[in-house]
């Protein structure tokens, strides 16, 4: 039997309120409605739930093309033609030609399941609606056979979003929402000792520091999230960088080394350097 609740896991740092979101999705039997910026690791949570519910996880990574049919089935109907053309005996069994989708295969699934469906607004306005009868009633009808397809097991539906688009609200009121906030202090050095765990506490200090005075740039295009820091931080110490680097003899800020792994455009580096220069010129 698997667990029924989500108590975190040894690889993910959840918050309460994260853990408490995750649990009212499994009461209530809704889908999870993920927020947040990019690299808050809301992907990575639905990874960490199916792990430890003992679950399997299906992935549906939505894409600006992406329809709704496609998670449903898909009819290849080309296929069939060339066969009967070939004089192929399989096309005598239309079956053979429905191509099953991600939410059938969670739907017929021996045991229940997590259904991670990433990036939800990247797809047309119309693909959360496109699903709003299929993830409510946990069943769709495929034309083609005549057969209605039924969930055996109700999956846990986690929908991760990045905020680009505004989803329905017909779409919002089925789903139980949560938007992860971007980690403080404390939590990030939580989230940096399970992936660094030896870590120099000097080096970590610093970094904070630097990280943080750089994400409250005002004007910034993009800034940097925490699967950047774990990047930079990893940068950091397979260049064996020491932590008086990471700031001036006079303890004020400069402009981080391997910036490159947490400013990603060149207006960002300029504006960074602008301020830096700015603010040691007005002192």
């Amino acid at each position: 039997m698997t667990a029924a609740r989500f108590e975190g896991s040894a690889q993910y740092v959840a918050t309460a309120d994260l853990k408490l979101a995750v649990n009212a999705a499994l009461t209530l039997q809704r889908p999870l409605l993920i927020k947040g910026e990019p690299g808050t690791g809301k992907t990575m949570l639905a990874e960490e739930v199916a792990a430890a519910l003992d679950r399997p996880l299906l992935q549906w990574h939505i894409k600006s093309t992406t329809k709704a049919q496609q998670g449903l089935y898909e009819y290849d109907a080309v296929s069939r033609l060339r066969d009967s053309q070939l004089g192929d005996e399989r096309v005598r069994d239309i079956h053979n030609y429905i191509v099953k989708g991600v939410l059938w295969q969670a739907f017929t699934a021996p045991e229940p399941v997590v259904l991670l469906i990433d990036e939800i607004d990247k797809a047309d306005i119309e693909f959360p609606n496109d699903l709003l009868r299929e993830l409510d009633r946990m069943e769709f009808y495929v034309y083609e056979t005549r057969e209605m397809v039924q969930a055996v097991h109700r999956p846990l539906v986690i929908i991760t979003s990045n905020n680009e688009k505004e989803l329905p609200d017909a779409f919002l009121r089925r789903c139980f929402f949560h938007y992860i906030k971007f980690p403080d202090r404390d939590t990030m050095a939580q989230i940096v000792q399970v992936h660094y765990p030896h870590l120099k506490q000097e080096l970590l200090a610093q970094a904070l520091q630097t990280f943080y005075e750089v994400r409250e740039v005002q004007g910034l295009k993009k800034k940097p999230s925490t699967s950047e820091f774990l990047d930079w931080l990893k940068l950091l110490m397979a260049e064996d960088i020491p932590p008086a680097a990471l700031r001036s003899q006079d303890q004020k800020a400069i402009v981080p080394p391997l910036h490159g792994a947490l400013l990603k455009n060149e207006q960002d580096i300029h504006l960074f350097e602008r301020l830096i220069a700015m603010a040691r010129h007005n002192r």
